[in-house]
C-alpha cells in the first residue's frame, strides 16, 4: 500500500450495513480487541450516540475509530475501556498524523465539536507496536486529563508471589475452581460486595454482561471457587484478548476471603493463561487517577503485577486551529 499524501484520506461515518466490515478489520488491525467489535460496542447504543469513523485511503479502510458525541465532545469511547485509532499494519508515523489532520477538517466540516476525547489502548494490548497515535496527540498538543494506574503481570516472566497466605494442601483440597456459564450467583455476590465496601453497582447489569457472554463466549469467562459443599466463595470474571488476561470484576464472601480463596484461584488462572502475555489485575484508583487506593495496588502488586497506565487525553480543536 502507497503511503497516503496529506488530504488524501477520507473519512466516512460508520453505517449499520459495515458491520463485517468493521469487524474484519478489527481483527487484522495491529491494536484492536474484541472490545471494538459492533457486537459489544452496540450493547449499550441506546447511551450513546454513535459516530465511530472508517478512514479511508485510495479506497482502502487503514484506519478506523470508535467513538460518539456527547455535547460537543467527540469522544473515544466513553463506553469502552480504551478506544482510539485502530490502524492497519501499513500505517506509519506520518500517515497517523494524517489521519488526525483529517479528523480535524472532518469534525470542523460535520459536527459541531469543539474537542477530542481520546482514550487509547495501553501498549499491552497491541498485538504489534501501535503507539503512532501517541505521537500524534503530542503534535496536536493534547493534555492529559485522566490517568489510571493498573497493575499487570508479565506472564513471560512473572514476579514471584509476595506476603499472601500460603495454603496447605489440606485446605487447597477443599477448594474447587470451575469455569461457570450461570453469572447470576456470582453478579449478587459482587453486587453486594461493591454496594457495601463502594455504594456503587456493576457497570454492567446481570443481563448485559448475560447478553456480552453469548456473543462473545471465547473472551468473556468466570471462574469461581467452591468450597468442599459447594458454595461459592469467590470469582472473577476475565476478558480474554490476544495478548491480555484482563480482570474485569472480582469478588470474594467473608469466609472467602478468611481462605484466601482468591489468591489460589489467581494463582491458578496465572498458570492456565501461561500463554498469554500480560495478567492485568485492573486500576486501583478513583477519581480519574487523582485518588489511589494504596491498601488495593500493595495486594496486586504483591502478585506480582507492575504499572500500566489507562490515559484519557484531550485535544482542544479551538487551539489546534489557531
Amino acid at each position: 500500500m502507497t503511503k497516503p499524501k496529506e488530504h488524501t484520506i477520507e473519512i466516512k461515518r460508520y453505517a449499520c450495513g459495515q458491520a463485517d466490515e468493521w469487524d474484519r478489520f478489527v481483527e487484522r488491525s495491529r491494536n484492536g480487541t474484541f472490545l471494538h467489535k459492533r457486537g459489544y460496542m452496540e450493547y449499550h447504543a441506546d447511551r450513546f450516540d454513535d459516530h465511530s469513523l472508517m478512514f479511508y485511503n485510495c479506497g482502502e479502510l487503514i484506519a478506523a475509530m470508535p467513538a460518539h458525541i456527547k455535547e460537543r465532545a467527540f469522544c473515544s469511547h466513553n463506553g469502552l475501556t480504551y478506544g482510539g485509532l485502530l490502524l492497519h499494519n501499513d500505517a506509519t508515523a506520518e500517515t497517523t498524523l494524517n489521519l488526525f489532520e483529517a479528523l480535524k477538517e472532518y469534525l470542523s466540516r460535520e459536527t459541531e465539536a469543539t474537542e477530542i476525547i481520546y482514550r487509547p489502548a495501553p501498549h499491552i494490548y497491541h498485538r504489534y507496536p501501535s503507539e503512532e497515535d501517541l505521537y500524534a496527540l503530542f503534535r496536536n498538543r493534547a493534555r492529559v486529563t485522566e490517568c489510571k494506574v493498573s497493575s499487570a503481570i508479565n506472564l513471560n516472566s512473572p514476579l514471584p508471589f509476595k506476603g499472601r497466605r500460603k495454603l496447605t494442601a489440606a485446605m487447597k483440597s477443599r477448594l474447587h475452581i470451575i469455569e461457570e456459564e450461570n453469572y447470576r450467583t456470582f453478579w449478587n455476590m459482587l453486587d453486594n460486595r461493591l454496594q457495601s465496601k463502594y455504594g456503587v453497582a456493576p457497570v454492567h447489569t446481570i443481563e448485559e454482561i448475560e447478553l456480552l457472554h453469548s456473543r462473545f463466549p471465547d473472551n468473556i469467562k468466570l471462574y469461581i471457587v467452591n468450597d468442599a459443599d459447594g458454595n461459592i466463595l469467590g470469582g472473577t470474571v476475565l476478558y480474554i484478548t490476544d495478548k491480555v488476561v484482563h480482570m474485569q470484576y472480582s469478588a470474594t464472601t467473608d469466609e472467602g476471603r478468611r481462605t484466601s480463596a482468591l489468591d489460589y484461584l489467581y494463582e491458578y488462572l496465572i498458570g492456565k493463561y501461561a500463554g498469554k502475555s500480560y495478567f492485568d489485575f485492573g486500576i486501583s484508583v478513583e477519581n480519574g487517577g487523582q485518588y489511589l487506593n494504596t491498601g488495593l495496588i500493595s495486594y496486586k502488586e504483591r502478585l506480582g503485577g507492575r504499572g500500566v497506565t489507562y490515559n484519557t487525553y484531550v485535544i482542544d480543536l479551538k487551539t489546534t486551529e489557531r
